[in-house]
């Protein structure tokens, strides 16, 4: 009797087992068919995504950049359009020299150095300097001097000499600009500077 029991009692108890265990298997079915796959969809969504805000984020930084670039060459176009709209200098005698047709310009040039404080180491004149395209387009109607000026500003009285240079009535051109600090006071700057002042022969 006590064996019988013992029977209907391990029959009752596999049931759940076995339920338990078909049910186990049933879900890791599901979850391997039907879940993960859609775990995964969602995890390459989700990459996707990253990856195309990545893109985006990286393409509007290229855009500034592109109008960065074009405000500036927007500028200096601009800028070069208001040198090229200044007017030549024009002596007011003819028949005279390229040394003399320059001399008042050279002397304004000089006038704006000692109102902004620029120290001047040396200057080299070249007049009429045959790798200028004035001279070798129109020498008969152009006399140009070329200055190499080796100076010693700070950093203010330089960048408003320069401004006075743009803003000056008559034609120039900053060719060349080369800039050092002074090894023994950083504030104070060592500057090799090429000019070219132009007049139109009368």
């Amino acid at each position: 009797m006590a064996e019988e029991n013992n029977n209907n009692f391990s029959t009752v108890l596999k049931t759940p087992i076995m339920v338990l265990v078909l049910t186990i298997v049933i879900a890791g079915y599901l979850i391997g068919t039907q879940i993960a796959p859609k775990v995964q969809e969602l995890t390459n969504l989700h990459s996707n995504y990253s990856t195309k805000m990545d893109e985006y984020t990286q393409k509007e930084q290229q855009l500034e950049t592109l109008k960065s670039t074009n405000a500036a060459k927007a500028n200096a176009a601009a800028a070069s359009l208001a040198d090229l709209s200044k007017e030549f200098f024009k002596p007011l005698e003819s028949g005279m020299d390229t040394e003399t047709i320059i001399a008042s310009e050279f002397n304004e040039v000089l006038s704006l150095m000692t109102s902004n404080a620029i120290k001047t180491r040396s200057i080299k004149t070249a007049y009429d300097p045959q790798d200028d395209n004035f001279v070798k387009g129109a020498p008969d109607k152009y006399s140009v001097c070329k200055l190499d000026m080796e100076m010693i500003a700070s950093y203010t009285n330089f960048k408003n000499f320069l401004k006075d240079l743009y803003k000056h009535e008559h034609y120039l051109d900053i060719a060349k600009v080369e800039i050092i600090p002074y090894p023994k006071n950083k504030a104070i700057l060592l500057i090799n500077l090429q000019l070219k002042l132009y007049a139109e022969k009368a």
